[in-house]
């Protein structure tokens, strides 16, 4: 079983009583979880990468890194540590929403913050990270007609190739929000994996566009990220 974590934020939290504040993690604490996988002895990969171990075609020690929504302070807090550690992750960018910010939060109270502009896209890249796609404007699929959902999963996979002139193949569900129906959108527009917001660690029996995720958050301290990485303690059928 392979741990795939779920990050957002990786940054100073907004203030208390913030809405999902609990979804930015501390930079020396991305750092400090990072830094016991690789003492451990485990290699952080991209989805792109992990691949051949999700499929049961090689084994060792690996776990998947993801970041949802392409924030700037992933690039400026997380990609470091990546790099010093030889680690890539996959980053899933909003790809009409490249250099703007979190809008679709407002209605929650979310405060704003900055998404990486198409330079630092290409940069991410550059740096050996894997792009993939959150679609072109984080809606909610399984509430738009399916033409329309099925335009939103591809074009955005079309707009960051142009952007990159390379592949684009990672997708993951805005919201976590997905069926049946979205899968097969997914498969049909060109991707080879989906990651969800079910909870829990992936196996190798796994529909491969319903991949199942740890979520890491500011208040999940060490032993909590350990325990959440190496054990079968998560409950599968729990989405956020």
């Amino acid at each position: 079983m392979i741990p795939i974590l779920m990050y957002h934020q990786v940054g100073i939290p907004a203030a208390k009583g913030s809405p999902y504040r609990g979804l930015t993690v501390h930079p020396a604490d991305f750092r400090r979880q990072m830094s016991w996988m690789y003492r451990l002895g485990y290699r952080g990969l991209s989805v792109r990468d992990l691949a051949p171990y999700l499929t049961g075609a090689r084994t060792g020690k690996v776990f998947g890194i993801t970041f949802d929504d392409g924030y700037r302070n992933a690039f400026q807090n997380a990609l470091p540590v990546l790099a010093g550690l030889g680690f890539t992750s996959t980053n899933y960018f909003v790809a009409r929403k490249l250099d703007g910010d979190n809008s679709w939060d407002d209605k929650k109270g979310v405060p704003r913050a900055e998404l990486m502009s198409p330079a630092e896209v290409r940069q991410w890249a550059a740096a050996g990270q894997e792009v993939g796609s959150h679609a072109l404007d984080h809606v909610r699929l399984t509430q738009l007609s399916p033409e329309i959902s099925a335009f939103q999963i591809a074009q955005s996979r079309l707009e960051l190739e142009q952007l990159l002139d390379s592949p684009v193949t990672a997708f993951c569900y805005p919201y976590g929000d997905e069926n049946l129906q979205i899968r097969a959108m997914v498969r049909d527009a060109g991707y080879t994996s989906a990651t969800t917001t079910l909870r829990g660690l992936a196996r190798t029996s796994d529909d491969l566009f319903g991949l199942p995720r740890v979520t890491v958050a500011r208040s999940t301290n060490i032993l909590r990220f350990l325990q959440k990485c190496l054990t079968r303690m998560e409950d599968r059928r729990r989405r956020g």
